[in-house]
């Protein structure tokens, strides 16, 4: 029988998850959660302190897919051109030269991207949103697949740049790793995998595997009472005396998008409420801006504050 429209090709995601998580022995729903934005041709900013594996698990993504790579280290001193590419003249044939900089790779590594200036942040944006850059006049596309992962440390402030909200607006989720349990950290101790299963770490899946995957995961369908069901989520972060800002329609299609990547990571071409509410967090706290008031008195983060509004919409059946 044939593959049903929008389902996932078979093994791939198992293999890429299996291949990440020999190096990767933290939180296994945030490799889930990289996974569907990976399918859904998103962006994700892994924000958490020192040392619990951001760059070990974004490390691990990109070198399990037979692409190519680019890290970078993101430093106050850091020109946009030093990410886009630059025209420079050739004297031999007389001529203007576009000389490609680190974004035209299918995965790119922001580290400790809020070190960088708003400016040099700013030259992602139309990358992330449209997947192509604009330099001199000339658009130039970007590789297909493409995706972003920045990460960040969200407790040392000293020299660093806040990521504005319509830079955060490009980043598909938002999300920690948290600390592994004793169990894993114990493994880590005992394997050290950033020396050696991630330096010795193979391609598994294919970009063109990767494309079929993301295009499958685009072709799940949604039946009218889910999509009134993202609008009815989103509506109430804009209706909520708790927020300055709600969610954008930009928002509401990320939610729709990541959940399509969910269900077709499950196997379904399908939507149901669950593919929705479980993400539902992660793509709208980083869009929300809770009143301070309100955020202080609470105690609580982005993303509690969020999750108790988005409590008060009922589920369809």
């Amino acid at each position: 029988m044939d593959e049903p429209s929008g389902a996932r090709p078979s093994g791939a995601i198992e293999r890429l998850r299996d291949n990440i998580r020999r190096c990767f022995y933290g939180n296994a729903d945030a490799v889930h959660k990289v996974l569907v934005c990976l399918l859904a041709r998103g962006h994700v900013l892994i924000e958490d302190v020192p040392g619990v594996g951001k760059t070990t698990l974004a490390v691990a993504l990109a070198r399990s897919i037979d692409g190519s790579l680019a890290r970078l280290q993101m430093t106050p001193d850091m020109l946009p051109a030093d990410i886009l590419g630059v025209t420079i003249w050739d004297r031999k044939r007389e001529a203007f030269e576009f000389k490609p900089g680190p974004v035209f790779h299918n995965i790119v590594l922001a580290d400790e991207v809020n070190r960088t200036t708003p400016r040099t942040q700013s030259a992602l944006l139309e990358a992330m949103s449209e997947g192509q850059v604009s330099i001199d006049g000339t658009t130039h596309k970007l590789l297909d697949p493409f995706m972003v992962i920045a990460t960040q440390n969200p407790f040392e402030f000293e020299g660093t740049y806040f990521l504005p909200e319509s830079q955060l607006d490009r980043f598909l989720m938002r999300i920690s790793l948290g600390y592994p349990g004793p169990e894993n950290e114990a493994r880590v101790l005992v394997n050290d995998p950033r020396r050696t299963a991630l330096k010795e770490m193979k391609p598994v899946v294919t970009t063109s595997e990767l494309v079929e995957m993301q295009d499958a995961a685009a072709a799940v369908r949604v039946d009218p009472h889910l999509a009134a069901y993202v609008v009815s989520l989103a509506s109430a972060t804009r209706g909520s005396d708790r927020f300055q800002i709600g969610v954008s329609p930009r928002g509401s299609l990320a939610l729709l998008r990541a959940a399509k990547a969910a269900a077709s990571i499950d196997g379904r071409d399908y939507l149901v409420p669950e593919d929705i509410a479980g993400l539902a967090v992660p793509v709208f706290a980083h869009r929300c801006v809770p009143r301070e008031a309100d955020f202080d008195a609470e105690g609580g983060t982005a993303e509690r504050v969020v999750a108790q509004v988005l409590a008060s919409v009922p589920s369809p059946v």
